[in-house]
This record gives C-alpha cells, structure tokens and sequence, in this order.
C-alpha cells in the first residue's frame, strides 16, 4: 500500500530509489557471480565444447589465461567490478565482441517481441478481467476464470510447443522459427515478414502476463461494482456497459498497470524459454547460449541489464497509476465514497428545488 498511498514522488524519493538500485545492482552482481563460480561446469569445456576432449594441457592454460580464469574468483570479480565502474562489462567469450554491444544488438531483437507480448498481456488481461467481473458467476465468467488458472500454470516452453505444431505444422499458418525467413539479409526482410515472424513468440509470451492481470481486474471490477456510488447509479438507471466503462473500468486500470509494470521481470524471464523455443535471435536466446557456454562476463552483464529494466518497470509503474488515480496519494480508498455523497446532495437539491 506504500505505493498506492504514499507522499509524491520528489527528488528525495527518486534519490532514494536510485541508491536502493545500486545496492540491488551490488547484490545481483556479487549473487551472479557467486553462483557461477560455484557451478559444477568447467568454464575452458563448456568455451570449447564438442572438441574439448582433443585439446591438450597447454592449449587449457593458454585459454585459462586469455580470459582470466586463472586467477582466485575475488581477483578476477574485483578486476570486473572496477572494469564495470569505468562503463566496461568486459569481452564476451561466445560472441568475442564487448558484452555492451551484444546485449545492445540482441535487446534491439527482443525489443519488438517484448513490447508487443507486453501490450497483448495488458490490453487482453484487463479487457477480458472487466468482461469476467461484470459478468460474475455466469458461464463466461467461469470459462476465463478457468482459463487464467491454467494458463498462469502451464510453463512457458510448453505453451510455445503447443502452438508451434498447431499453427506451424499443422495449419501451416506461421513459420516455424527465426525472426525473418531463413537465408534473407536483415536488411531484405520486409515489415510484413518480420511481424509473420513475431506473431507466434509474441503471442507465446504474452501468456505470462495475461492471467495475473486478468484475475487481478476480475477482482477489482466485483468490488466496485458491489460498491455503494455503483449501486447509487444503478438505482438512478444506468446500464451495466455505462457502469463498466465509466466507473469500473477507472478503478480498475490503476492496479492494472502497476501489475502490468511490475511483471516486466516474468516477461523477460519467459522471453528466455519462448525465444529458445522458436529460435528467435533475442537477448532471451543469448542468455541461454551463455549459460551452456559458462560465458561469465555476458551473464554478468545481462543479470545487471535485466536488473535495471525491473528497476525502470516497477517506477513506471508508479509513476502510471499517480497519472490514472492520482487522488490515491492523499484519499485512499475514499474517492468512490467521495463521489457517491457529492450525488447524493445534488439529488436532494433536486427533489428539494420547486
């Protein structure tokens, strides 16, 4: 509730967040490391890979030493950390650029991908939790309930395979992977073939947000409507799709979109098993070739990257339900009541007034 009903946001509050971001940069960064470190994985096998076995004592040494793995774990964080300081993440061990320019590249893939399964999650969730809400107890209302229960637990890659043989395989309707068709330069892909493309991950991934928002509005469209300023209109004769758009629709989207901000760590999280599964060259793809490949400096810098964007989705999201319901800072929960005294009154004046 600190959220909702807390002072406005000023520049000592914003000072605040921003020192609570640099700790949880810290700990993301000391936590990250500490778990690769203590990975069974050897980092040199896992760089080579298949012809790991044919290389010999000297060739590991030579590799050890070309990407500092030679040195104590605390060495060669604390030689990271200040490389970090100065605005270098260090050299990828995949891809052999600097890890800035490869998170940069493969997040400008993911971006398209990212922003559409965000706003199919938002725009769909709400819009189906007003439907189920004002339709409370009935056939329609059961079915999407049920649907979001299930959808909020089947896993993300099972998802993503089910509708890749329907709508791939089976029907034939969408590619099977890649972002553009295969063999095509980036820059002969047209608009048309990078949204047939997208279509499918987009709508894999936007499972993830769809149920939480959903059942979230669903909740909040039944209080408001059982409120006492909705009974109030109703006896003054208003329409159950006037009650919705006007009044509950209002309530609802505040919360809505602090839920929809919030899980913008879920979407990345899922963007990493739906672009795996439809081989989408995306930040989510190469953080999985990272991890099979012990690249330590890009999960490094893809675990502070992704730490920051929660950091920036949880503000605005703040800062979008002050914009929607600012009167939340200083009422509260009063604003409904609020407005159901206000007509009340002037339906007396009328009932008084000759």
């Amino acid at each position: 509730m600190g959220l909702l009903n807390g002072p406005p946001l000023t520049v000592g509050r914003l000072a605040g967040r921003l020192a609570r971001l640099l700790s949880l940069l810290v700990a993301v960064a000391i936590g990250t490391f500490v778990l690769l470190a203590a990975s069974p994985i050897d980092p040199i096998e896992a760089y080579v890979g298949a012809d790991s076995a044919s290389i010999g004592t000297e060739q590991r040494d030579q590799i050890a030493e070309r990407w500092g793995l030679d040195e104590p774990p605390l060495q060669r964080f604390t030689a990271w950390a200040g490389n970090v300081v100065t605005g270098d993440l260090g050299t990828s061990q995949v891809f052999n650029e600097p890890v800035i320019d490869v998170i940069a590249d493969r997040f400008m893939a993911s971006l398209s991908l990212l922003v559409l399964a965000w706003l199919l999650s938002g725009v769909l969730g709400f819009a189906l939790g007003l439907l189920a809400g004002a339709r409370r107890g009935t056939w329609l209302d059961r079915t999407l309930t049920w649907w979001a229960y299930t959808l909020a637990s089947a896993p993300t890659f099972w998802i993503g395979l089910l509708l890749l043989y329907v709508f791939s395989v089976s029907l034939q309707w969408t590619p099977v992977c890649c972002a553009g068709p295969i063999g095509a330069l980036p820059g002969e892909i047209s608009l048309l073939d990078r949204l047939h493309h997208l279509i499918l991950p987009a709508l894999t991934l936007s499972v993830v947000g769809i149920s939480p928002v959903l059942l979230h509005t669903r909740q909040s469209t039944i209080e408001t409507l059982a409120s006492d300023h909705v009974a109030f209109a109703r006896s003054r004769g208003e329409r159950l799709p006037g009650l919705v758009l006007h009044r509950v629709a209002r309530n609802a989207a505040a919360p809505a979109l602090m839920l929809q901000f919030a899980g913008v760590g879920e979407l990345i999280g899922g963007a990493v098993l739906a672009e795996q599964v439809f081989t989408y060259p995306g930040l989510g793809q190469a953080t999985t070739t990272a991890a099979m490949r012990q690249d330590i400096p890009l999960l490094l810098g893809i675990a502070l990257f992704t730490a920051i964007l929660v950091f920036i989705g949880n503000l605005l999201g703040d800062l979008a339900h002050r914009a929607v319901a600012p009167q939340t800072r200083e009422q509260g929960g009063d604003a409904s009541r609020s407005e159901s005294r206000g007509e009340l009154r002037d339906l007396a004046r009328e009932q008084v007034t000759p």
